[in-house]
């Protein structure tokens, strides 16, 4: 089953140029503007102080050098956020001041060892930084830049009392970006606070969903439910679109309903997440047997945008953007 696009495709640069650059770094979203990104995606957390950062959790300790730092031994504490334990360094335990002299290290050393070439190298970038850079490159580049942040664990931390919703639309609202024309996508795994946030801006929201397990607020039983019919019209009366796992556009290799069905509620649809890597990729577009080898990622890509998507994540912008304008692609 396929459907017409209702919007032309976007190219989100997912946590950045990270195929190539250690995630949710200025440099990997400079890279990822350089190659042509439509938007680029910082997962939000906030500070001690409250000031939004980029970081793909609040459990810093596999993303920055903070283990290196004695002065911070006694920081390292066990949590429970959405259900589940996780011992490390979080954010909201640091001030900005502290978070600044700390640097960012590669998530997947093993699968993405040039990258991690560069540890140690690039800080852990402000919300505030990444608005500035992406206003900085419309002007240098005369496209576009917008950027679709991701609300992460926003239950957990108005449970901790540092709710993000406002913190992050007060904070677009200062950067002009307050409609619906606003070059900006506010993303979210659980819907409570996507419907808070549409009460607060007119900036289009979409709401993530997954294959398996349902949001952490408990506000649907399942994101199977959320991606029947009737859930993708109950999603439409507060959002703009939805991000679902690239696998749920798939059974086995026939295209599911969800892009038709998402169309039909009103919904744009945009993916997650395109990746070079074989670990990534679905067997049929493997290339040997190597995990960490490139694989036929420009072929999926392609196969999705056959079933009428209207934007897709990927950590490789540069194959992502050539795909999309109609190119082979540097891997085929």
């Amino acid at each position: 089953m396929t459907s017409n696009a209702l919007s032309a495709p976007i190219v989100i640069a997912h946590r950045g140029a990270s195929g190539l650059r250690p995630e949710h770094t200025l440099a990997s979203y400079e890279l990822a503007i350089e190659q042509g990104a439509d938007f680029i995606e910082p997962d939000l957390v906030p500070t001690k102080d409250d000031i939004l950062v980029a970081r793909h959790e609040n459990d810093i300790t596999d993303t920055t050098d903070v283990a290196g730092h004695r002065e911070f031994a006694d920081r390292r504490t066990t949590k429970t956020i959405d259900g589940e334990k996780h011992t490390g360094w979080f954010v909201e335990d640091f001030t900005l001041a502290e978070l600044k002299t700390l640097h960012a290290k590669e998530r997947l050393p093993l699968l993405r060892p040039a990258n991690a070439k560069f540890d140690g190298r690039f800080e852990i970038p402000t919300l505030a930084e990444i608005i500035a850079l992406a206003k900085r490159a419309t002007k240098v580049t005369g496209r576009t830049i917008g950027i679709y942040p991701e609300t992460k664990h926003p239950t957990y931390f108005a449970s901790i009392d540092h709710p993000t919703d406002t913190l992050l639309v007060n904070q677009l609202r200062d950067a002009g970006w307050d409609s619906a024309d606003a070059p900006v996508f506010i993303q979210s795994f659980e819907v409570k606070n996507l419907q808070h946030i549409a009460t607060l801006t007119k900036i289009r929201l979409i709401q993530l969903v997954d294959g398996a397990g349902g949001p952490a607020d408990g506000a649907a039983p399942s994101y199977a439910a959320m991606t029947t019919a009737d859930g993708l019209r109950a999603i439409a009366r507060y959002a703009w679109g939805i991000g679902p796992n690239k696998a749920q556009l798939w059974n086995g290799d026939a295209p599911t309903a969800l892009v038709a069905d998402a169309h039909a509620a009103g919904l744009r649809v945009h993916p997650w997440t395109y990746r070079a890597e074989n670990y990534f990729l679905p067997s049929r577009f493997r290339k040997g047997i190597n995990p960490r080898g490139a694989g036929d990622v420009v072929g999926e890509i392609r196969a999705a945008l056959a079933q009428g998507i209207d934007g897709f994540f990927t950590d490789f912008t540069a194959l992502g953007v050539e795909v999309r304008n109609g190119g082979r692609g540097e891997h085929e």
